[in-house]
């Protein structure tokens, strides 16, 4: 059974906060913000007790946030590129799947008419993480707030630079290739540096006897994103995006 409590259910239901806290990671100081970030219009007795507002800042708080992590974690990413990852990471999409993962469908307090669907639409679950970033920031300040987007964000970071969401430039150049040379591209280590814990890679994409300006990765799927990204600019006749020396 679920933990939520529904409208048209009975009083004895226990809405089990201390459960959801324990999910999130994070104990609410003010039990009715965490409360209000879980209610959706159709389970609040009037709109200003739902969760729409705590979305609204939630969402402007997140893009903040990835901005910032996104500004100093990639130095030599152009705007151009920090734009498409922030535009990935921050989708209603990801913010779905966060919640999903985390399942906050079993906390959302809903009207009657949105508890005869078997599954709670994307949309609710992309608006309660956005109301949880605000609901955490009001109740514990920035850093708090911080914490739990950077906790959950970050693999959604790494997933999006190396391609396996978004821009995927292995493909994009594998398609070229394959398309105009009838061949695939192969990546080559050329050098890596830094203590086991935290290695650079250096790759370079290479089509046939050609290969194209090497770019340095902090790991090897993100050096070859980079390096294909590097040769599909030079086919293109434009400046590489990682220049490596």
């Amino acid at each position: 059974m679920s933990l939520g409590v529904r409208a048209g259910l009975s009083p004895q239901v226990v809405f089990d906060l201390g459960n959801c806290e324990r999910r999130i990671g994070y104990k609410f100081a003010n039990k009715g913000l965490l409360r209000a970030a879980l209610t959706h219009a159709s389970g609040a007795e009037h709109r200003l007790a739902s969760n729409e507002r705590l979305e609204f800042l939630g969402d402007a708080i997140l893009g903040a946030v990835v901005c910032e992590m996104l500004y100093h974690q990639y130095p030599d990413y152009l705007e151009g590129d920090l734009t498409k990852i922030k535009s990935v990471v921050v989708s209603r999409e990801t913010c779905a799947r966060i919640s999903e993962a985390l399942g906050m469908e079993e906390f959302l307090i809903l009207g009657k008419g949105m508890t005869t669907h078997p599954d709670v639409p994307p949309s609710l679950l992309a608006d309660v993480f956005e109301s949880l970033v605000a609901a955490i920031y009001l109740d514990g300040g920035d850093g708090a707030s911080r914490k739990f987007i950077e906790k959950f964000i970050k693999p959604e970071v790494e997933l999006a630079v190396s391609g396996e969401l978004g821009a995927n430039y292995k493909s994009l150049l594998q398609q070229l290739v394959q398309r105009d040379y009838g061949t695939t591209p192969t990546y080559q280590l050329l050098d890596e540096k830094g203590p086991d814990h935290n290695k650079c890679f250096k790759v370079a994409a290479q089509v046939g006897s050609n290969r194209y300006q090497p770019a340095w990765g902090r790991n090897k799927k993100e050096a070859e994103q980079r390096a294909a990204q590097n040769a599909l600019s030079q086919l293109d006749g434009e400046p590489v995006p990682f220049p490596s020396d």
